[in-house]
C-alpha cells in the first residue's frame, strides 16, 4: 500500500511522521519547492513541528499534484478546507480513479458548506466506499514528541479502514475503527466550534465551573447534530463518549495546543476576528466551520443554539461578552 500525504501543515507533517516512523516510503505534496528543498537538506518541516526529523530517503516529494496522486494507491489529504478547491483544481475527474482518500480535513469546505466527501463526489465521481476520515484528539505537536495519542479511522467499508489503520498504529499512536463516516466528520468539525468558543469564555474571564458545563452541554449538542446528519440511521455499536467525539471535543477546549481555543481566547480578550488571525498566523479551522456549520443546521433543521451563539459573535459582530450571557441561560 503506497501512501502519499496531500498537505504540509503540521497535521500533514505529523501524519507522515507516522508513516515513516512505521517504515514507510511516503510520496508527499509540498506545494513550495523551497520547502522541499529545506526538509532534503535539514530533514524536517522549517514552518512546523521542528523536532519531526525525517530521513529523507524516505520521502518522495514534489509540487506536482498530478505526479503524487498517481504514485499514490492511498492519499491521506490535510489541508485547510479552506483551500481544498484551490488545491484540486488542476486535475482531471479521473485523477482518482482505483485510489482510496483518507481525510483527515477538519473543516467544511466554506464556500458550498460541503464535507470533503461530498466534493469529491460532485467533482470527480468518487465513491463513498473509497473514502475514510482519520480523526480524533490527536495534537501534532504530541504526535512529534511521541505522546501517545489515539487516532479513528472510519469508512463504511470498515475492513479497509481497519487494514489502513494498521500502517499507523505503533507505539505512540493507537487507533480505533468506526464505521460513522459521516458522524465523525461532523464531530470534527463542531468541536472546533466548540472549542473556538470555549476560548472566547476563558478570554471573557469564565472559570473552570462554567467551562465544564459549557462543555458538557455542547458534547450534548454535538451529538444531537451527528444523529441528524449521519447516513447509519440505526447508529449499531457506536459509543458517542469514545475519543471521536467526546475525547477530542475534550482536548480541543481544553489544549493549550489547540489552535481554536487559542483564537477564541484573543476574540474574548478583544481582539478583531481579523487581528487574531493575523496574530495566530494558522489557521483555525472553527472560525469558517462556525458559519458553514449554521447553514448546515438550518437545511436539517437541527437546533444547535451554543454553535449559533458562537456563530453570531464571530459573523454577526454580536459582543463577546452580550454572546455568552446569552449562552449561560442555554446550558443545564
Amino acid at each position: 500500500m503506497q501512501f502519499g500525504i496531500i498537505g504540509s501543515g503540521s497535521w500533514a507533517t505529523a501524519l507522515a511522521k507516522i508513516l515513516t516512523d512505521n517504515n514507510h516510503h511516503i510520496n508527499w505534496w509540498i506545494r513550495n519547492s523551497d520547502t522541499i528543498s529545506y526538509v532534503q537538506q535539514r530533514r524536517h518541516n522549517p514552518h512546523y513541528l521542528h523536532n519531526a526529523h525525517f530521513d529523507s530517503n524516505m520521502l518522495n516529494m514534489s509540487s506536482s499534484l498530478h505526479y503524487i496522486v498517481e504514485q499514490s494507491d492511498v492519499l491521506v489529504v490535510a489541508v485547510p478546507s479552506a483551500y481544498v478547491h484551490s488545491v484540486f483544481s488542476e486535475l482531471n475527474i479521473d485523477a482518482f480513479d482505483n485510489k482510496k482518500i483518507v481525510s483527515a480535513i477538519k473543516g467544511l469546505l466554506p464556500d458550498s458548506n460541503q464535507l470533503f466527501n461530498e466534493f469529491l463526489e460532485k467533482q470527480f465521481n468518487f465513491k463513498l466506499e473509497n473514502y475514510f476520515a482519520v480523526v480524533g484528539p490527536c495534537h501534532a505537536e504530541e504526535v512529534a514528541a511521541e505522546k501517545l495519542s489515539y487516532l479513528t479511522f472510519s469508512g463504511i467499508d470498515e475492513e479497509m479502514a481497519k487494514e489502513i489503520a494498521t500502517h499507523f498504529h505503533n507505539e505512540y499512536l493507537n487507533t480505533v475503527v468506526n464505521h460513522d463516516i459521516m458522524g465523525v466528520q461532523y464531530a470534527a468539525v463542531l468541536k472546533n466550534i466548540y472549542a473556538l468558543g470555549a476560548g472566547i469564555a476563558h478570554g471573557l474571564e469564565y472559570g473552570d465551573n462554567f467551562l465544564s458545563v459549557y462543555i458538557a452541554n455542547s458534547a450534548h449538542e454535538m451529538v444531537r447534530f451527528v444523529r441528524k446528519a449521519r447516513i447509519d440511521e440505526d447508529g449499531t455499536g457506536l459509543n458517542y463518549a469514545a475519543s471521536a467525539y467526546l475525547g477530542d471535543l475534550l482536548v480541543t477546549c481544553y489544549s493549550l495546543y489547540s489552535r481554536n481555543r487559542t483564537f477564541g481566547n484573543m476574540i474574548g480578550k478583544g481582539y478583531s476576528v481579523k487581528t487574531a488571525q493575523l496574530e495566530l498566523n494558522m489557521v483555525a479551522e472553527g472560525y469558517n466551520a462556525s458559519r458553514s456549520i449554521y447553514h448546515s443546521a438550518q437545511e436539517l433543521d437541527v437546533q444547535i443554539p451554543i454553535a449559533q451563539g458562537v456563530y453570531r459573535i464571530l459573523w454577526e459582530h454580536v459582543p463577546a461578552a452580550h454572546g455568552f450571557k446569552e449562552i449561560e441561560t442555554m446550558l443545564v
